[in-house]
């Protein structure tokens, strides 16, 4: 599957500070330090949707994190996927009466789009939980063959993980089992499923049912992937045993990440899964998560449609901090807004304060936990100077507008 198309990103002068970031799993900020290159799987979308604002701020985050790795000299293997299968939207193409194939190819080309215009640097694979069937398929068998997993003896073709099988479940998400089935009921699992060793346990393979696309699993019999094996699948295929960072919004936390994590820990031996587990906050909109199933969105591709930069929402969706849970009102567009207007002039300008301390200075604030409200902060301050004609650094305008497409990837 191809990825949107990209853009130039300017180098910059000097060597920034190394990137800290929070890990989930420790609950704490520590040293990202990767090998020369930085590995990186982000949760893509399910395809049966506009991309709404919660989907741009988790993609602004992990842009940041490509970014800041990038400015620091290394190169960057990000992988995203696309789960182009799954009963959302299977869900969503029987209520609309569309073929579910045109429904994913439809929305993930208007993901492609949103994050074009949003300027978020493409990941170098994009896959799709379709084509990845047959590796997919293959560590199901492998998990059973290890007694890591079991069939369900309802003759649906059903196969489940074995909790059980990864003594360290839970170490990421630090939940207790109550809050654990709970989630697992409101985030798609089935913990009340009768024949379950463990209500906990999650599905590794739906076998076929009538009226639903179903793919050849060989000893498995025809079905199609659970959602948490296929995302550990492909980051195994393509990022190896251990990533640098798993990534996605913070509803994925829980069960999503922890099992997936579990699933890979199982399959190599090899843990942590991650070494950092990052994850950003939601998207309120009237005080309510933005989500598909409260019908509360706001979608990116209607704001471009009315004539909304797509740079001012970048803004805007940067103004809080990534790991909290904010509120998209009128007035964080206005700001948004405003700030693109006012950092244009600004870099229009003849001279301004030194760049060189401002380019220094928003370095330490990202490469703090993506600390992006304090690195616009810093941007605003120059620029207000900037306006008036204070400083007499002939280069700061230019450098400045470097800096913030570089860095914070809003084009002035």
């Amino acid at each position: 599957m191809d990825a949107w198309v990209g853009h130039e990103v300017p180098s910059l002068p000097g060597t920034p500070p190394a990137l800290r970031l929070y890990d989930s799993a420790r609950r704490d900020v520590f040293p990202s330090e990767p090998a020369d290159a930085a590995t990186m799987y982000v949760c893509g979308i399910t395809p049966y949707d506009a991309t709404h604002l919660g989907h741009a701020a988790t993609m602004i985050t992990f842009d940041l994190v490509q970014r800041l790795w990038r400015d620091a000299g290394r190169s960057v293997t990000y992988v995203q996927n696309v789960t182009d299968i799954d009963d959302p939207l299977l869900e969503r193409a029987t209520r609309d009466g569309e073929d579910w194939i045109v429904l994913a190819m439809r929305e993930t080309a208007l993901f492609r789009e949103d994050m074009e215009a949003l300027r978020i640097i493409p990941p170098a694979h994009y896959v799709g939980a379709v084509e990845s069937i047959p590796d997919i398929a293959a560590h199901v068998r492998e998990l059973l063959a290890a007694d890591a997993a079991y069939t369900l003896p309802d003759g649906t073709g059903d196969v489940y993980f074995k909790v059980a099988a990864a003594p360290s479940f839970g170490y990421e998400s630090h939940l207790s089992r109550d809050e654990m089935r709970r989630l697992s009921a409101e985030r798609g699992g089935d913990p009340d499923r009768d024949g379950k060793l463990d209500p906990l346990d999650p599905l590794l393979w739906r076998g076929a049912r009538d009226g639903e696309p179903a793919w050849d699993g060989g000893d498995l019999g025809p079905g199609r992937p659970g959602w948490h094996i296929e995302c550990a699948t492909i980051a195994l295929g393509l990022l190896g045993s251990t990533i640098d960072v798993q990534g996605g919004g913070n509803d994925l936390l829980y069960p999503h990440h922890e099992c997936s994590a579990a699933h890979a820990e199982t399959l190599t031996g090899s843990r942590p899964f991650a070494r950092h587990f990052v994850h950003a906050g939601m998207i309120g909109l009237d005080g309510e998560k933005m989500s598909k199933s409260k019908g509360n969105l706001v979608f990116v591709s209607r704001l471009r449609g009315d004539g909304v930069d797509p740079m001012a929402l970048r803004l805007g969706l940067l103004s809080g901090h990534y790991r909290s849970d904010r509120e998209w009102t009128d007035d964080v567009l206005k700001t948004g807004q405003e700030r693109l207007a006012r950092w244009r002039t600004a870099a229009s300008a003849t001279a301004g304060p030194s760049g060189a301390g401002l380019l220094a200075a928003v370095r330490e604030a990202l490469t703090n936990d993506l600390d992006a409200p304090a690195a616009l902060a810093l941007v605003d301050a120059w620029a207000e100077a900037a306006v008036i004609g204070a400083g007499d650094d002939p280069s700061a305008p230019a450098l400045i507008a470097q800096t913030v497409d570089a860095l914070l990837g809003v084009r002035l």
